[in-house]
């Protein structure tokens, strides 16, 4: 299983980026996809996560500003992020689980800066 992570960049405080995943191979039905942050100098951390039915969690510093979804039909997942603070700076991670087993992406950086 591969996850291929894009859509970050340098935003402004209060702006908004959308993150997406789309992961290929050997996917299974039943799965969990979502995001972690890893922020400088701090320990990577569960942003939110989706699973194949829609259930839906979030960290509860991002709950109301950001909106995680999916489209099963194409394995990919999304993250939309808005009124975006400068502590929400940090490396995003999506993976994918399944059956016990994690697969990440390779990271897209966010800058929340001015």
């Amino acid at each position: 299983v591969q996850l291929q992570a894009c859509g970050g960049g340098l935003v402004q405080p209060g702006g908004s980026l959308r993150l997406s995943c789309a992961a290929s191979g050997n996917i299974f039905s039943f799965n969990v996809m979502g995001w972690y942050c890893q922020a400088p100098g701090k320990q990577r951390e569960l942003v939110a996560y989706i699973t194949n039915g829609g259930i839906t969690n979030y960290e509860n510093s991002v709950r109301g500003r950001f909106t995680i979804s999916r489209d099963n039909t194409k394995n990919t997942v999304y993250l939309q992020m808005s009124r975006l603070r400068p502590e929400d700076t940090g490396v995003y991670y999506c993976y994918l689980q399944q059956r016990g087993t994690y697969y990440w992406g390779q990271g897209t950086l966010v800058t929340v800066s001015s």
